[in-house]
């Protein structure tokens, strides 16, 4: 079973950055959409970006002109580059490819923390 592996959280103050980094053991999902979601306490999960084929990509609003989606074919990695991070961006971030999202199958996630 391909696994997918989420990294690179952490404790942040307002304005700063992270980059997010998900490993998945298998190069053909290269080829496959892979989606960054996010769920913040008490709150429904949620789409962040998604980087498809032919790396055409999709923001959520709340993160448009902030982060940035992209993969690293050779390192069978996707990254999620957080900038201008604040409060509201506060979540456990969830990497997963489609198949996951319609079987309802997560990792572990990455906490992100933003201090005021």
């Amino acid at each position: 079973q391909v696994k997918l592996v989420e990294s690179g959280g952490g404790f942040v103050q307002t304005g700063e950055s992270l980059r997010l980094s998900c490993v998945y053991s298998d190069s053909a999902f290269n080829l496959n959409a892979i989606s960054w979601y996010r769920q913040a306490p008490g709150q429904q999960r949620e789409l962040v970006a998604r980087i498809g084929l032919y790396e055409t990509t999709t923001y959520a609003a709340s993160v448009k002109g902030r982060f940035s989606i992209s993969r690293d074919s050779a390192k069978n990695t996707v990254y999620l580059q957080m900038n201008s991070l604040n409060p509201e961006d506060t979540a456990v971030y969830y990497c997963n490819d489609m198949a996951g999202i319609t079987n309802g199958v997560w990792g572990q996630g990455t906490q992100v923390t933003v201090s005021s």
